[in-house]
């Protein structure tokens, strides 16, 4: 079932598209209903199933829905947006597979073939706000109808659920564009002008407000939003707000530490477990808001399953047999390599000299010390890769793991991957092997622990931002990645003596930070070993300043652009004011116009 719509800023506004993506996340919504029907209307859905299946539908947008998805710009993770984009990933497999990524990842977002990725990325975003405010006026009418439909705790759990929705749908728009239009469930004219930046922010928090009022303190489900899912989404949205409105760091962290002190999230208690497909190990106590991947539950085409990222997995000669996309650069794995000494990373102790190899780091050097953390989130030649063997990456092609080095380097994705023993893998859909029911994480309770730390930087708390990046380490060094012969040794620990691939080694910062440039610093670098691949880099460097974005790409692109390493990097634009946002899709602007006259505003220099 395909909806079109003329507005393709907001496919699907009809509540059959809702049902129509959102029909294998709730399988026997029609079968249950009295009078199944072919078709599904708002007649139909009137009634509290109806209700709870067009909200379903709304968490359907979090990732690529088979109607929205002509590429990966609608990834859950923002890999192409958040990692490619920036200084984690190349974009991988060869020049000429998924040419549109080029373009995103040179700066060159004024192309036809970037903005094929840019107007998926806008059409899955506002796809979400519109299905989150179809859920809320269905409840509405719905509960006036029928107050007894619904008990008093499961109406204001579904409302707040959808203005939680609502709130993460524009704050993925606004980080990527800036100045957009917000859409609340009354709105009868979708071709409406964006607002600034920081109105944006000031609605979204409003919105996330409003959820926290309504949600309860446990969500109804997993991966539902509760309370404490929107207060911590609201201490993120107020560290982001902050880069611009620096009095949002004081109230960044109040809501933060009230997260961490009250609430119910915790770090896992080894790395291994935070990204993993054991069903018994997804969401623990560090999940705070994910995509809720499945697998074999019925959709004949595995697209329930990690979609968005299922381009991002060894190539043909590996288990996964595709496709070879989102590889970790050169400058990445430099990173995790550490100080013998203190056992900090380099960048910090060598901010200087830290990427100045251009050796691919193989298994076979084991004399240079790195963050376990590096093998956890980097596929690396005669490296276990979790429970599949050893990486194999040979000299590229149909036999490797890795598709071209000569574009994509000798490193493959891994925090996406499921374990063999974890039963995780799709049994359908083409390349099932690369479809998997890992959950997709958006934020993660590290992520907000370093925010945290990263705001009492910011108002003065040095000690309190240091305690918590030691305690981030503190887990890093809990495991490193094992020969994976059984589950059982996937994980050991670092002085393991079947580990015979690196030398790992994280240490403490003991010496008491005293200046805040230093510490800013050690904060964004823990941010980048935490959360690598995970889609949030680009947005953080953006965040921390056009002058820091700028010398952080600029250096990337110098070491990355040559022989050495990806010559085809030096053809990247350099980094100016415009790069701080995306260039709004040319279409919706179009779209936008009323009399003649467009709406939509272009961001500045695009």
């Amino acid at each position: 079932m395909k909806i079109v719509s003329k507005h393709p800023l907001l496919v699907g506004t009809a509540l059959l598209t809702i049902m129509s993506a959102g029909i294998y996340g709730c399988s026997d919504f029609l079968a249950n209903n009295a009078s199944p029907q072919g078709t599904v209307d708002s007649n139909t859905l009137s009634n509290a199933a109806g209700v709870e299946g067009t909200l379903v539908g709304a968490y359907r947008a979090l990732d690529c829905t088979s109607a929205l998805s002509p590429n990966w710009g609608c990834a859950a993770s923002n890999w192409v947006f958040g990692g490619v984009a920036g200084d984690d990933a190349y974009k991988g497999s060869n020049a000429t597979d998924q040419p549109p990524i080029n373009d995103i990842e040179g700066r060159h977002w004024g192309t036809a073939d970037a903005e094929s990725y840019l107007n998926t990325k806008w059409r899955i975003s506002y796809e979400g706000v519109v299905r989150a405010n179809a859920a809320i006026n269905l409840f509405k009418s719905v509960y006036a109808a029928n107050p007894t439909a619904f008990s008093v705790a499961t109406a204001h759990a579904i409302e707040g659920e959808a203005l939680f929705l609502r709130a993460h749908y524009h704050f993925e728009a606004w980080r990527m564009w800036g100045n957009i239009p917000y859409y609340r469930e009354t709105e009868t004219d979708f071709r409406k002008p964006g607002e600034t930046s920081a109105a944006v922010a000031t609605d979204i928090i409003k919105d996330l407000d409003s959820a926290i009022k309504l949600l309860p303190l446990v969500p109804r489900n997993k991966g539902r939003a509760g309370q404490w899912t929107a207060k911590a989404y609201k201490g993120r949205v107020q560290v982001y707000a902050a880069s611009t409105t620096p009095a949002l760091w004081a109230a960044a962290v109040t809501t933060l530490t009230d997260v961490v002190n009250n609430g119910p999230y915790k770090l896992e208690t080894s790395f291994d477990r935070v990204w993993t497909g054991f069903a018994d190990e997804a969401n623990g106590l560090e999940t705070i808001w994910a995509f809720q991947a499945s697998a074999n539950d019925g959709e004949p085409n595995g697209a329930n399953a990690n979609f968005g990222e299922r381009l991002n997995f060894p190539y043909s000669g590996s288990h996964f047999g595709c496709c070879g996309f989102n590889q970790p650069s050169q400058s990445l794995v430099n990173f995790f390599k550490v100080d013998p000494t203190t056992g900090l990373p380099t960048a910090m102790t060598n901010p200087t000299t830290w990427n100045a190899s251009d050796v691919e780091f193989k298994s076979t050097d084991v004399t240079t010390p790195v963050d376990p953390r590096l093998d956890w989130t980097v596929g690396r030649d005669g490296v276990p890769f979790k429970d599949w063997g050893p990486v194999n990456v040979g000299t590229g092609g149909s036999a490797s793991w890795v598709r071209d080095i000569g574009n994509g380097g000798p490193y493959v994705p891994k925090k996406n991957a499921h374990e063999k023993a974890s039963g995780a893998e799709s049994t359908t859909g083409w390349q099932p092997t690369q479809l998997n029911s890992v959950n997709i994480h958006l934020y993660r309770y590290a992520d907000v622990l370093l925010m945290l730390a990263e705001a009492m930087v910011e108002t003065g708390n040095l000690t309190g931002a240091q305690t918590i990046v030691n305690q981030i380490r503190t887990r890093a060094a809990a495991a490193a990645q094992g020969p994976g012969t059984t589950r059982a040794n996937i994980a050991v620990a670092l002085s393991d003596t079947s580990i015979h691939w690196a030398k790992y080694q994280v240490g403490q910062y003991l010496v008491p930070w005293t200046d805040p440039v230093y510490a800013r610093e050690a904060v964004r670098s823990e941010r980048r070993l935490e959360l690598a691949m995970e889609g949030q880099r680009f947005f953080d460097l953006r965040r921390y300043g056009l002058a820091y974005a700028k010398s952080v790409l600029d250096a990337y692109i110098a070491s990355e652009g040559t022989a050495a390493r990806r010559l085809y990097k030096a053809q990247a634009e350099p980094f100016i004011a415009r790069h701080m946002l995306y260039a709004i899709p040319g279409i919706q602007i179009e779209l936008s116009k009323t009399g003649g006259q467009q709406t939509l505003t272009q961001n500045p220099g695009w």
